[in-house]
């Protein structure tokens, strides 16, 4: 993306002021499989927390955070998740987009996007009537 797109764009990347604000006042401490990058603040809140992060590769999408890094952000535990993740398993599928809203969304026979035209009734279906 241009300069200007940084500037004046939140819905594809991070804009130059968070990636400023990030590299200023966030500490990096993980990537995960996408290219996503997780920080957490230098300095602790009132409260004594610290504030964590996400700056996403690509269009800010929440489903593209996995669930381990989910747990992080949310401070489920303090451990930065490449230390504690189980080796892949065989069975587990890669991460698929969410597609809703977008060309990729499925459509079934009959919807407006496919030309409004489903199939014609078979001879199984038989309307209700009240006086039956």
């Amino acid at each position: 993306m241009n300069f200007l797109g940084k500037i004046f764009t939140w819905w594809d990347g991070a804009t130059i002021g968070t990636l400023l604000w990030s590299s200023r006042n966030g500490e990096h401490v993980g990537t995960d499989a996408q290219g996503n990058k997780y920080y957490r603040s230098k300095k602790k809140t009132g409260d004594g927390r610290e504030r964590r992060w996400v700056i996403y590769e690509g269009s800010n999408d929440a489903s593209r955070v996995p669930s381990e890094w989910h747990g992080w952000l949310h401070g489920a535990f303090d451990d930065v998740p490449e230390s504690r993740l189980p080796p892949a398993r065989i069975w587990e599928a890669d991460y698929t987009p969410n597609v809703t809203g977008t060309p990729a969304a499925y459509r079934p026979a009959g919807a407006l996007e496919r030309g409004g035209k489903r199939a014609a009734a078979t001879g199984d279906y038989e309307a209700w009537s009240p006086e039956a």
